[in-house]
C-alpha cells in the first residue's frame, strides 16, 4: 500500500470544495469523504443527475451506498475500473491513498468532458496533436528509407575482399 501524501489529500480537499462551492473542511480528510454524501455531490457537480439518491444519514449499510453510487457514477464518467477504490478503501480506512488516487484520476477525467469548465484537479492532459500531410510529402522520404534500410540500388559486396582470407574447401 503506498504511503498517504497529505499534500494530495489538501489538494483533492480543495479541489472538491472549490466545485463544490464549499469552504474546505477541517475535518480529517477520510472523515470528510467517508460517508459519501460529499463524493455523491461532487459527481453530481460535474455530471448532473449522475447520482440519484443521496443519503444524508442512515445506517452505515446505507451510507455505504452512496460510495457504491459514486463509484458506479464516476465509471460511467469514465474513470477506469483499475482507478476506483474500493468500498472498504474509504469506508473502512483500508487504502486511503487509493481513494487519492480515484479522486485525481476523475479530476483528469473532467479534463475531456468539454462541458465541464469549472477547476482542474492535477497536471492538464495533453491535447491530441494530429498533423495532415500531402501525399508529396508522404511520398519524399521513399527514397531515403531504402538507404536506411541498407539498400543502396544495385550496390553489393562484391570486390571486398579486403576482410580476411577467402574460404578455401
Amino acid at each position: 500500500m503506498a504511503p498517504r501524501n497529505k499534500e494530495q489529500e489538501q489538494e483533492v480537499l480543495n479541489w472538491i470544495g472549490a466545485v463544490l462551492g464549499e469552504p474546505v473542511t477541517s475535518a480529517a480528510y477520510e472523515d470528510y469523504l467517508k460517508d459519501g454524501i460529499v463524493l455523491c455531490k461532487l459527481i453530481n457537480k460535474l455530471a448532473p443527475g449522475s447520482v440519484k439518491k443521496i443519503q444524508e444519514r442512515g445506517t452505515n449499510f446505507q451510507l455505504m451506498e452512496n460510495i457504491q453510487r459514486f463509484q458506479a457514477a464516476i465509471k460511467k464518467y469514465g474513470v477506469p475500473e483499475e482507478e476506483i477504490f474500493q468500498t472498504a478503501d474509504l469506508f473502512e480506512r483500508r487504502n486511503i491513498p487509493q481513494v487519492t488516487l480515484c479522486l485525481y484520476a476523475l479530476g483528469r477525467i473532467t479534463q475531456k468532458h468539454p462541458e465541464w469548465t469549472g477547476p482542474q484537479l492535477g497536471p492538464k492532459m495533453a491535447e491530441k496533436n494530429e498533423r495532415t500531410f500531402t501525399e508529396e510529402q508522404l511520398r519524399a522520404h521513399e527514397s531515403e528509407l531504402n538507404l536506411q534500410m541498407g539498400f543502396n540500388k544495385g550496390a553489393s559486396q562484391s570486390g571486398h575482399g579486403g576482410f580476411g582470407n577467402t574460404r578455401h574447401m
